[in-house]
Formats: C-alpha cells, structure tokens, sequence
C-alpha cells in the first residue's frame, strides 16, 4: 500500500492528500469553519467503505460468474451517543437471483475496510522534525 501524505494548505482547513500520482482535496464545509474545497474527514471515511464494498462485490460477482452488471452504494453517518453510526444501502444490478443477492449483501461485510472498522485498530502517533 502507498504511503499516505496529508498537507496544510494554509486555506484555513483545506487539506491536499498526496497518494502516489493521485491528489485529492479535504475540507470542512463553510458552517464548520473550513472553505468547502472537498469532502471532509468522515465522508472520505464513508468513501473508502463504500468503494471497498463496491470493489469486492464486483470481484466475488466475476469470480463466480454472477450475471452483477454494477454496483451502487450509499452512506451515511452521524455521531450517536459515544459512537459513530454508519448506514450503508447497495443496489445491485443484474439478472442475479434471490440467493446472489442476500449472498452480496453477507459479501459485502467481509469487504476490507469494513473489516478494519469493525475490528481493533492501533494508531501509532510520533513527531518528526521538519
């Protein structure tokens, strides 16, 4: 995996993310103090779980020669008590029959990311001079 660089425009909360030759923009909207230059944090959070979940239908789909034509995932999240609360939606497209459907739909929890999110997470935070 590619190392991840997150940099301070200088724009308020505006953010460049450098991975490898991709650049992408992050923001807070402006009702939260930032300029609204791109998603912020948690919707790039959503992001990554809805292209990870996309991707491995997909992949499961191919492998098993599923007539799946694509892939639509929604998200939403909000903060609830003490934890984070994500709702995901998929619709599926294809000719595929009740049983590839509730199999997609169990698939789509063994995603990556969805792993990582529910599963424990170590974050090793260190300084390092300029």
């Amino acid at each position: 995996m590619r190392e991840v660089v997150v940099t301070s425009t200088g724009a308020k909360l505006a953010q460049q993310i450098t991975i490898g030759p991709h650049h992408v923009l992050a923001d807070e909207e402006i009702e939260k103090g930032g300029t609204d230059t791109g998603p912020e944090p948690h919707e790039l959070l959503l992001a990554a779980l809805g292209v990870c979940t996309s991707m491995t239908l997909r992949l499961y789909a191919d492998r098993k020669g599923w007539p799946l034509q694509s892939v639509r995932v929604t998200l939403g999240g909000a903060t609830e008590d003490t934890r984070y609360a994500i709702t995901r939606r998929i619709i599926l497209e294809g000719d595929l029959d009740a049983a590839q459907r509730q199999r997609l739909i169990e698939i789509a929890n063994k995603c990556p990311v969805h792993r990582t999110l529910t599963g424990e997470v170590v974050i090793t935070t260190r300084e390092e001079g300029a």
